[in-house]
């Protein structure tokens, strides 16, 4: 029997259809702001601003903020000031993940309500309720903040998402394709088999991977046509909201292990990979994972799907490896000191992290 399961399943409100956007007035009449912020990136909301001619035609006070392109402590903390000075009583965030994980933490920090409006399916960001933060330069701080509030709404259409960068779209399928990766040797576990809710967890991450290596090729060549096909909308959800409710029902024995912790020790320690996208890190933190397992066949199996999207498979391939010892350690010495590497049912040291690490790059560069 699993106690103190912290679940936590997502927004309040959840829409993805065309028109969507045009139903947030109608949310807010429950709030009943008086003065509403709007935190937007550039490019995005550029694209996203004629989806809000229904807000914009309310009789309320809308405050725009222009975000500093990162979720660092520091912008953080600008954005929660502004909501203080200006007496916001509700904040829509609209742009991308990183935008999304700042105004979370924002309004975590003024205990204000808001809602999320995507423009990407790039991650889960929108749909957790956690901050993975970074420094001001885009280095990553190695540290997550976790709230227990979540949005009022998470509300977007599929004809903004389809218009953003295919590349982040491919990064997305990537960071979701290791919720199950990551999650299965744990979840897999006696103990787990009779629990319900990492058991739903466990099948949500079964269906990211499923839905992921079936639709995922024909989804990417939709939207290069710009064609909201089925298998567009199929992918694009599981990367912004079944992927989320991975980590939501399963809380820390499913949100993420090896993969993510790579992610964070290689963003952490090496500037030249701030370069690759968060879901392109951990799709090579996915196979470091699987060489920690010792599952080399399911690396096999996988590569021609990495290829297909051109996505890293080893640190040699990111320009990385080798690396100067010094750097070498610092990831490893990081990677082992996540206490959610030691969920998995293995010996974990920084011998056998070095040692899958090596392997690693010599089996992919064979």
């Amino acid at each position: 029997m699993i106690q103190n399961l912290k679940v936590k399943t997502g927004p309040q409100y959840y829409q993805y259809g065309e028109g969507a956007i045009d139903n947030i007035p109608t949310i807010l009449k429950e709030y009943n702001p008086r003065k509403i912020m709007i935190v937007h990136g550039t490019i995005s909301w550029e694209k996203a601003k004629p989806f809000f001619n229904k807000l914009f035609g309310l009789d309320k006070e809308i405050v725009f903020e222009k975000y500093h392109g990162e979720c660092s402590y520091n912008e953080g903390h600008r954005i929660a000031n502004i909501i203080r000075e200006k007496q916001i009583d509700f904040v829509i965030g609209v742009g991308g993940g990183k935008l999304a994980d700042l105004v979370y933490y924002a309004c975590h920090l003024t205990s204000t309500p808001f809602g999320v409006v995507p423009t990407l399916a790039s991650n889960c960001a929108a749909w957790a309720p956690l901050s993975v933060m970074y420094k001001d330069n885009g280095l990553a701080e190695g540290k997550t903040e976790h709230f227990n509030h979540q949005a009022a709404f998470f509300i977007t259409d599929p004809t903004l998402v389809i218009d953003s960068p295919i590349n982040y779209f491919i990064a997305g399928i990537a960071d979701t394709l290791a919720k199950w990766y990551e999650s299965d040797l744990i979840l897999s576990q006696n103990q787990f088999k009779a629990e319900p809710f990492p058991q739903m967890a466990r099948f949500a991450a079964k269906m990211c991977k499923e839905i992921i290596l079936s639709e995922s090729l024909k989804a990417i060549e939709d939207m290069k046509d710009g064609t909201i096909s089925a298998e567009f909308y199929h992918v694009s959800e599981i990367i912004f909201g079944v992927s989320g409710l991975v980590g939501g029902f399963g809380d820390k024995y499913a949100r993420n292990t090896v993969a993510h912790a790579m992610h964070d020790a290689i963003s952490k320690y090496l500037p030249e990979v701030h370069r690759y996208l968060h879901g392109e890190k951990v799709a090579y933190g996915i196979f470091y994972q699987l060489a920690i397992e010792g599952k080399w066949s399911i690396i096999d199996e996988l590569i021609p799907f990495y290829e297909k999207l051109n996505l890293p498979k080893s640190l040699t391939e990111m320009g990385v490896f080798p690396m100067q010892d010094e750097q070498l350690m610092d990831i490893i010495q990081f990677v082992n000191s996540k206490e959610k590497v030691h969920l998995l049912p293995l010996e974990i040291n920084e011998n056998v992290l070095m040692e899958a690490l090596i392997n690693l790059e010599k089996y992919i560069n064979k």
